[in-house]
């Protein structure tokens, strides 16, 4: 950590005085830095190098919509990521109303192709986005069914059940997407409740990112594997920015990509739900 601290210190050009440990998350190292002067930051270390730059690169890229609060980067290298220290705050009456419409104002910010300019990582597991392209059906699944499908393979969660009802979905998966008439938005691309915060003013801070440019009902399907988000939300979402018809249908196809994730990442048992979304478009 001294090298770290040396590096910071020219960094901020004040000398760093105290470093608190902070929980959360499961593949990052966190830390409160606090200065001389009183400033105070938050300091990321994760094992895999990578992840430092990929992720302030989604930081900034979802400071650019100006719809909904994420914390400045600082500094980033290739051992570190130094960000914005947010005070946590509680929430008020409006809380979720005004993050629905901030999340609709995000997904109003839309880009030409699908994907992003550079690959990233969900979770511990890398997300590719590239090469980007117009074809939402088959981005969907080249870059984010079927890689998770070939780690399953490697990771021998593939069992004859899941490689026959996966290529079963695979006939069926322009059917299920083809309708999509909309532009790209930019998504936080892993939207659960552990991924936003609230500030010292009540406001939404989104943290963590997984960005690309996809189809916004992605990112309204994650946050529905585990909670954290109420009617209010949902319904503040949809009058701000409202759904194209089919959304419910299509829910499920979303939902898959990140419980094959969770499946690669911790284990077999995500089997039996990943067979039961799969199932519901047999």
């Amino acid at each position: 950590m001294n090298e770290i601290k040396n590096k910071l210190e020219d960094i901020l050009q004040e000398k760093i005085l105290s470093e608190s440990p902070l929980g959360g998350g499961c593949i990052a190292n966190s830390k409160k830095i606090q200065t001389e002067s009183g400033k105070v930051y938050l300091l990321k270390q994760y094992d895999n190098k990578r992840i430092h730059r990929t992720e302030a690169n989604g930081l900034i890229e979802l400071k650019k919509a100006e719809a909904i609060r994420v914390p400045d980067v600082i500094s980033v290298a290739d051992d570190f990521l130094l960000v914005e220290y947010i005070t946590q705050g509680s929430k008020g009456k409006s809380f979720s109303e005004e993050f629905g419409r901030q999340l609709a104002d995000l997904h109003k910010y839309e880009n030409d192709l699908f994907g992003f300019y550079e690959d990233n990582f969900i979770g511990s597991n890398e997300q590719i986005n590239q090469p980007q392209c117009t074809d939402w059906a088959t981005f969907y699944w080249d870059n984010r069914l079927m890689f998770q499908f070939r780690l399953a393979e490697k990771n021998g969660y593939a069992t004859g059940e899941l490689s026959k009802a996966f290529s079963q979905l695979e006939n069926r998966i322009h059917e299920i997407l083809d309708d999509i008439v909309e532009r790209p938005s930019l998504l936080h691309g892993d939207l659960w409740g552990g991924n936003y915060m609230i500030d010292e003013y009540g406001n939404p801070v989104l943290i963590d990112p997984a960005v690309y440019y996809g189809h916004r009902e992605a990112d309204l399907a994650m946050t529905k594997i585990f909670g954290g988000f109420d009617d209010d939300f949902y319904s503040a979402y949809h009058e701000a920015l409202p759904l194209q018809n089919g959304y419910k249908e299509r829910e499920n196809i979303y939902k898959l990509y990140h419980i094959l994730n969770h499946l690669n990442l911790f284990g077999g048992t995500y089997y039996e739900q990943t067979m039961s979304l799969i199932k519901s478009y047999l």
